[in-house]
């Protein structure tokens, strides 16, 4: 009942898309593992999130036993009529996970229906214009996500996969419909389980996406019980695919209580998912602003001061209990109205700063990259280029470094520094260029032998172009010269890693410039 208007915009064809002070967290301060806690004291240490993941009490660990934070974003469409993410009628998809990788996202949630696995389903509303998109014609929508996940990966990024509806026309209470049963439904999460086997860029999959009235938690009810169909669905993944996470949503009502849909993980903690295979298992819950629909706490006299009680009561509690991983996987708002800005502002907080925290915090991904969702817009403006800054940068302290790439030989050789003289290199990418304006990423690399604590980026422009915004860093401009300083969560780099920072110029059309970079 919540969640009618959300998606309102997702299926309706291109043409019409187009253009369209914290809150204190009170918690149980519960130590890091003691794998993590070794691995963050390593100033050398890898740069987290290579590899498969798992948990341990509220962390997710990576392959060395390292925490990292999903701190993503997502990107929808394969689950609409258009059977492929939104937005490629207007830009290049290695333009789009650029520029997410840009903005200091690191996980893209891809939501899908049952239908893609249809041999029937035609994806739609792709423009291959002046070289967009070329390798994705004549390609049907897996391998379309497919080529999606090795450009992510590349990029280190990571990807969840989230089943969000048995087809395209609505979402559905329960994981099953007449249409799509249940045995369809393990089937196809099976076959994309099997497809990304050995991929570690894809990390996991999200079940089922806002289980609600009638499903249930706990009540043992084989029809209704989401709990024992996601002890069923996730053994089901994990027997063709053991390595990855399963990320376990709520429900709307449990012990009368009603919250969001897939919100409410109360029964969670009496009524855990038990796996076959034993650290797996991340809870995720997703929560809304009143763009989306009101709830009893937004009237409350003492709001936003209450809503670190709402979020403990409904998912918080499995983390500041130590008992698993909760990752809030859908989270979004207009920002047009004062009660939401004071919630989004209190959401962060709870959701505990980087800088502070690190990787033992909530995983997120913002809901959406997308624009064209009805209820809470995107952080990308109407024309698919824009970055509405005000949205992303309320996201800037939860923001978390991106993983090793795919493909770059693992990284951290220590290369070019030469002692313990830190040293780093910047490359420019223009990552869209429409004439009148443009965008573009940079990518600073330590090169060096020892950990960044900052870095700089200089250049001069071989025409007239003007920064007009930038992100994952400040800049200043004095004629054709620029210098662009890190970011607060983005200034530390390990050896062999990386940070990226992009930015809107005007006008397009220049020629890349050359890039100096210096660093402490």
């Amino acid at each position: 009942m919540f969640r009618s208007l959300r998606r309102a915009l997702g299926v309706v064809a291109a043409a019409l898309l187009l253009p369209l002070a914290g809150v204190h967290v009170a918690q149980a301060d519960v130590a890091r593992t003691a794998t993590g806690a070794a691995s963050a004291a390593g100033a050398t240490a890898a740069a987290p999130g290579a590899g498969y993941w798992h948990t341990s009490g509220r962390q997710i660990l990576d392959a060395a036993g390292q925490p990292v934070r999903i701190a993503g974003i997502n990107w929808f469409g394969f689950e609409t009529a258009n059977y492929v993410v939104h937005g490629l009628w207007s830009r290049d998809y290695k333009s789009m996970i650029d520029q997410m990788k840009s903005l200091g996202y690191n996980t893209i949630r891809l939501p899908y229906s049952d239908d893609i696995f249809k041999s029937g389903t035609v994806p739609n509303s792709i423009d291959f214009s002046n070289g967009k998109n070329t390798d994705l014609q004549g390609l049907n929508s897996l391998q379309i996500m497919d080529k999606l996940v090795a450009h992510a990966g590349q990029d280190g990024l990571k990807v969840i996969l989230d089943r969000h509806r048995p087809d395209a026309s609505a979402q559905s209470a329960l994981w099953y419909t007449a249409a799509v049963p249940e045995s369809t439904w393990i089937a196809n999460l099976r076959a994309l389980a099997t497809r990304y086997a050995g991929q570690s860029t894809v990390v996991g999959i999200d079940l089922h996406n806002e289980p609600h009235d009638p499903a249930c938690w706990g009540c043992g009810d084989v029809a209704t019980d989401w709990r024992l169909a996601a002890q069923r669905a996730g053994d089901a993944v994990l027997s063709v695919n053991p390595d990855l996470l399963i990320f376990v949503e709520g429900v709307q009502t449990y012990n009368g209580v009603s919250g969001w849909w897939g919100g409410n993980l109360m029964g969670a903690g009496q009524y855990p998912v038990q796996l076959s295979v034993p650290n797996r298992v991340v809870y995720s819950a997703h929560d809304y602003a009143t763009s989306v629909a009101q709830q009893p706490w937004f009237s409350d006299p003492s709001f936003p001061a209450n809503m670190p009680g709402v979020w403990d009561k409904y998912w918080g509690y499995l983390f500041q209990q130590n008992i698993a991983p909760v990752w809030v996987g859908e989270f979004g708002t207009t920002l047009a109205s004062t009660v939401d800005q004071k919630w989004l502002t209190a959401l962060v907080s709870y959701l505990r700063p980087t800088s502070t925290y690190g990787a033992d915090s909530f995983s997120w991904t913002f809901w959406s990259w997308n624009p064209n969702s009805g209820d809470t817009g995107g952080i990308l403006k109407d024309d698919w280029q824009t970055v509405d800054t005000v949205k992303d940068g309320y996201l800037a302290s939860i923001k978390a470094p991106a993983f090793p790439g795919t493909g770059t030989g693992g990284g951290g050789d220590g290369g070019g520094g030469g002692g313990s003289t830190a040293a780093c290199a910047a490359t420019y990418t223009t990552t869209s260029d429409w004439g009148s304006g443009f965008n573009a990423s940079v990518t600073v690399k330590n090169t060096g032998a020892s950990a960044l604590k900052s870095w700089q980026v200089k250049w001069t422009w071989p025409g007239s172009q003007q920064i007009t915004n930038m992100w994952n860093a400040t800049y200043t401009q004095s004629g054709t010269s620029v210098t662009a300083v890190n970011a607060d969560h983005d200034g530390a780099v390990g050896v062999g890693g990386s940070a990226s920072f992009g930015f809107g110029g005007a006008p397009g059309g220049g020629t890349a410039p050359t890039l100096s970079c210096t660093a402490t």
